[in-house]
């Protein structure tokens, strides 16, 4: 695994990438339920009735005792003036859609920062136990060496005894230093949702080389530019929309107007069975012997159609729109209070990144001719000690500070391209990814 490819897996697998994107999704939905109060409501309904028994029927007359009525409708209703809540609905849903999408740039942002530092510091602890078992096989080496100086009368019992001890106390030391690179993998593994059982190696290999490059860019960025967050746009956006949902309050108290239009066919056979022809009325469809004045029908279809305006307005509704209006009012307050809070909070990231970066600088800086002087020096004891003219404690010494100087170095080599990365995270630029030598998969 690469760091390229860990930061590419990270914004497609991992948990907070996919809970962000189902935010956006959530937020269309939204918008989509507010662009409806906007639009006409059409329906098809349809209904089949058996009368039983009809009191008025039996009261008034049988004009009023139909036993079979069928009926189909189609409604069209149009809202025409709701007081602007559609219109404050849909601009807050378009508001809160703007909000998610900028949630998940700063998501994945935060994801591609959080790759690297996962990424690199397995990296480190896979450095770390390499060089402390490094360190082991050297102290174990040297028992050897004096042993055999013990052997020719070259070497006291003290001096065996001395590099056992030291020998044994590096042992726990590289056994620390393995587990913590287990621990390490497990959690880049959790972070990019890799099963446990799938054997995983870190390709990308990171030095000085590559990061005196980043040095070299990082001069030629403006490192102190205005954040550009999506965190505050996103704020920003919250807040309008809360504002909307002011006005959608306020529209509680004002009347709504919609035209509706109902069209259909309606159908009172005197006997059971599907009407299957247009209605027809006609004194000779009557029974015989029925009144000359008397009209029946043919027990079809008839056409049946409603237009009218209806008007409502809502004098009291005990005091439901008033406390809906406070509480629109209250969060929108909160909202103003949270986008101070958010410009406040990334305002101190960005000064805490610069800091850190600039810390991370210095220390790289520092360390970068360090390890060579360290092994020289190690070397040089080493050869002192073979020949007879240096002392363990010198060796021992000198391989202490060379371990170090090697641990010192690739901490400070991650610290600073993570340092970097964060600093373009909370200045609201592109996250840098590393671009470190790939060791070949054997």
């Amino acid at each position: 695994l690469t760091l390229a490819d860990a930061v590419q897996l990270a914004l497609r697998q991992a948990d907070e990438s996919r809970l962000a994107a189902l935010g956006v999704t959530i937020a269309e939905a939204q918008l989509t339920q507010a662009r409806a109060t906007a639009l006409p409501q059409i329906s098809l309904n349809g209904q089949y009735s058996q009368v039983v028994r009809n009191a008025r029927a039996e009261i008034v007359g049988n004009i009023f005792g139909q036993a079979y009525n069928y009926s189909t409708n189609l409604s069209v209703t149009q809202p025409l003036f709701q007081g602007g809540r559609e219109l404050y609905a849909w601009r807050g849903a378009s508001r809160v859609r703007a909000a998610a999408r900028l949630d998940v740039a700063e998501t994945r942002a935060a994801l591609q920062v959080d790759a690297q530092r996962t990424y690199l510091n397995a990296l480190f602890a896979v450095h770390l136990a390499a060089i402390q078992t490094n360190g082991l096989t050297l102290a174990r080496t040297r028992v050897q060496q004096v042993e055999a100086l013990e052997a020719g009368g070259r070497a006291a019992r003290f001096d065996v005894l001395r590099a056992r001890v030291e020998a044994a106390n590096l042992e726990p030391v590289a056994l620390q230093a393995a587990n913590d690179r287990a621990i390490a993998e497990l959690e880049l593994r959790r972070l990019l949702n890799i099963p446990v059982e799938r054997p995983l190696r870190l390709t990308t290999e990171l030095d000085t080389t590559s990061a005196q490059g980043l040095l070299t860019a990082a001069t030629t960025e403006a490192l102190d530019v205005a954040p550009d967050r999506a965190a505050i746009q996103a704020a920003e956006f919250a807040l309008a929309a809360r504002r909307d949902a002011v006005g959608i309050a306020r529209a509680e108290f004002l009347p709504t107007v919609s035209v509706f239009l109902r069209t259909g066919f309606l159908a009172l056979p005197t006997s059971a069975g599907i009407p299957d022809v247009w209605g027809v009325t006609a004194s000779t469809l009557c029974p015989p012997g029925s009144a000359p004045t008397r009209v029946c029908q043919n027990n079809g279809w008839f056409r049946d159609e409603t237009l009218g305006v209806q008007v409502s307005w809502p004098l009291f509704s005990g005091l439901r729109a008033k406390g809906g209006l406070d509480l629109a009012t209250a969060q929108a307050r909160v909202a103003e209070v949270q986008l101070q809070q958010q410009r406040e909070q990334v305002a101190l990231e960005v000064s805490r990144a610069q800091a850190e970066f600039a810390r991370a600088r210095a220390v790289f800086l520092a360390r970068r001719s360090n390890v060579a002087e360290a092994a020289e020096a190690f070397q040089l004891a080493s050869l002192r000690f073979e020949r007879g003219i240096g002392t363990q404690l010198e060796t021992s010494d000198a391989q202490l500070a060379y371990l170090t100087a090697q641990a010192n170095e690739a901490r400070a080599v991650y610290d600073l391209h993570v340092a970097f990365a964060e600093l373009a995270r909370a200045q609201g630029r592109p996250i840098p990814i590393p671009t470190g030598r790939v060791t070949a998969v054997p």
